[in-house]
């Protein structure tokens, strides 16, 4: 089993920078991918951002590209999230997710997932 634990969450304003971080421990595997979902109150998760093992390749959601950069540190088994310029339309818990591949993460099938961090974001 693997363990996922998110920080970095809290309220700020529209406009603001918020990063969060999510660290891995436990049995991880090797070679995983992660990536950030969040789910808003009343609809579904959806999958913000992924990165794959060696950073090569990442994906992202239209609605925050070129807004939030997906990153990772493998020394500290962390991936990280830097959210720049928050909506409203972004707040949201935010769950990290630990997978085989970019593209099964796409589809939700992420084999461990954290407990989430809130993200507020205030017109």
């Amino acid at each position: 089993q693997a363990q996922l634990v998110e920080s970095g969450g809290g309220l700020v304003q529209a406009g603001g920078s918020l990063r969060l971080s999510c660290a891995a421990s436990g049995r991880t595997g090797v070679n995983y991918t992660m990536a950030w979902f969040r789910q808003a109150p009343g609809k579904e998760r959806e999958i913000v951002a992924a990165v794959n093992w060696s950073a090569s390749a990442r994906y992202y959601a239209d609605s925050v590209k070129g807004r939030f950069t997906i990153s990772r540190d493998n020394a500290k088994s962390t991936v990280y999230l830097q959210m720049d310029s928050l909506k409203p339309e972004d707040t949201a818990v935010y769950h990290c997710a630990l997978g085989p591949y970019i593209a099964a993460l796409q589809t939700g099938r992420g084999d461990f997932w954290g407990q989430g961090t809130q993200v507020t974001v205030s017109s």
